[in-house]
């Protein structure tokens, strides 16, 4: 059935009230006024509603008039929207993109990256998970994401790889911690007898843990986990700089060297993965260049910290 309420109508609607009159609508429509009073007249007939309270000089909406007011304006916000979106089809952008990172990725990039997308391409949507290691690429090589960010124990066959930066890792513990008092580099065997904070794979079936010293570790499936269980003094462990920077100038941790790693043992290069059948518009080359460059500035340049000198006994 034909529905006799058109759009015209609406933006009349709309544009009366926004305007102030009838004859403000008209001239900001370039229409004559007569046509905007039969518009609005063929409007409340069609909805079977009263929107004009017409009974003052100037006409004023009524509450039923306020209540589809409220829906024009729905109404006629979607249709731009499908108007923005199938114009950027045309164009080959994407409706949607879906994003998998690590956890190691700099949130705070990861939200002036989400920023500026939301600018450059306000009719698309992003979905954004957060994974760990292989999780993030098997959630792309399963079509549930279309683009991936995953650490190098992370990569699975099977996919195309870019790389994006680098993730220095900083090994930590508590100012209270027993590690935290002992100066200069650190034997295997004064971290023998210490707890050591493992960031775990989620799924039994994942790659093993990395970077391993001591013999008695603790397991973690999150981040968040791992830096708050350091800061409580529970172990010592890794975590990337840009997550503990200011942990470590106020005081809150420590950081450690273990004689076991050198300066560059723990840089981890973070990389985008995608399927090779998978083809990028606009919108996922955009998001892509940009992940890289925000890491790349939050993730900055490692403080080379000298290990205390060992005391000798006089």
């Amino acid at each position: 059935m034909f529905d006799p309420v058109t759009l015209d109508q609406l933006r009349a609607l709309v544009t009366v009230v926004e305007e102030g009159s009838f004859s403000a609508a008209a001239r900001k429509l370039q229409r004559v006024q007569s046509a905007v009073s039969t518009s609005m007249a063929n409007l409340e007939s069609h909805l079977g509603v009263s929107i004009w309270d017409r009974s003052t000089k100037v006409a004023r909406l009524t509450e039923q008039g306020q209540a589809v007011l409220a829906a024009a304006r729905r109404v006629l916000a979607e249709v731009d929207g499908l108007r923005r979106l199938t114009a950027g089809m045309v164009t080959g952008l994407e409706a949607s993109v879906s994003l998998c990172i690590d956890a190691l990725f700099p949130l705070s990039a990861l939200i002036d990256a989400c920023k500026g997308f939301a600018k450059e391409f306000p009719s698309v949507d992003l979905r954004i998970d957060t994974e760990l290691m292989t999780a993030v690429s098997a959630r792309v090589l399963a079509g549930s994401a279309t683009l991936g960010v995953v650490s190098p124990r992370g990569l699975l066959p099977g996919l195309e790889r870019k790389a994006l930066s680098r993730i220095w890792m900083v090994p930590v513990v508590s100012p209270r911690h027993p590690l935290a008092k002992l100066e200069g580099e650190l034997s295997q065997k004064e971290l023998a007898d210490t707890i050591q904070i493992v960031l775990s794979e989620r799924a039994g079936t994942g790659v093993a843990d990395q970077a391993v010293l001591s013999p008695r570790t603790w397991r973690v499936a999150d981040l968040h986990t791992k830096h708050m269980m350091l800061r409580g003094g529970l172990g010592w462990g890794n975590l990337p700089e840009h997550l503990v920077h200011d942990d470590i100038e106020a005081g809150r941790l420590v950081a450690i060297r273990p004689e076991a790693w050198g300066e560059e043992e723990h840089t981890l290069y973070l990389s985008a993965v995608y399927r090779p059948d998978t083809t990028f518009g606009p919108a996922h080359q955009w998001l892509l260049e940009q992940l890289g460059a925000l890491c790349a500035r939050d993730s900055g340049t490692p403080r080379r910290r000298k290990p205390r000198a060992r005391r000798t006994k006089g």
